[in-house]
């Protein structure tokens, strides 16, 4: 599969899962195969809406339709959720590295400023010690 065939394959997958009744959808499938009578029950959804989240889903690959005897079930397809989820995986390690080298940088410039204000400190501490003996 090329970048390009893999990068529209994950566009269909995070368009799929951008709605939150397809993910309820998925999260039901989770359990095992089912109608689409049976997805449609606890939404106030008619069957044909229904059915067209199905077909999103389809589309995107992260279920399939079986055919058992009149009836059509539904199921997961774990393969898709896999490769959204290394995609995921290896943008969250490029995101923990950005985000561990900007802690360290930070460390480096909260020291430094530290060191200054001690500095600035004692250098005033010095120029007041130095005008009391002045006097």
């Amino acid at each position: 599969m090329t970048a390009t065939a893999a990068d529209d394959d994950l566009s269909l997958t995070f368009a799929a899962l951008a709605d939150p009744t397809r993910r309820a959808i998925l999260t039901r499938l989770a359990v095992g195969e089912a109608t689409v009578n049976q997805l449609a029950e606890p939404f106030s959804l008619t069957q044909q809406a229904v059915s067209k989240h199905i077909k999103v889903l389809e589309r995107a690959g992260l279920i399939s339709r079986t055919r058992a005897a009149q009836s059509r079930p539904c199921r997961l397809e774990p393969v898709r959720f896999d490769t959204a989820a290394e995609w995921i995986g290896r943008h969250r390690k490029i995101w923990e590295d950005r985000y561990d080298r900007l802690d360290e940088h930070l460390s480096v410039l909260a020291a430094s400023q530290g060191e200054a204000a001690s500095r600035g400190e004692a250098a005033s501490q010095g120029e007041a010690d130095t005008g009391e003996e002045a006097r």
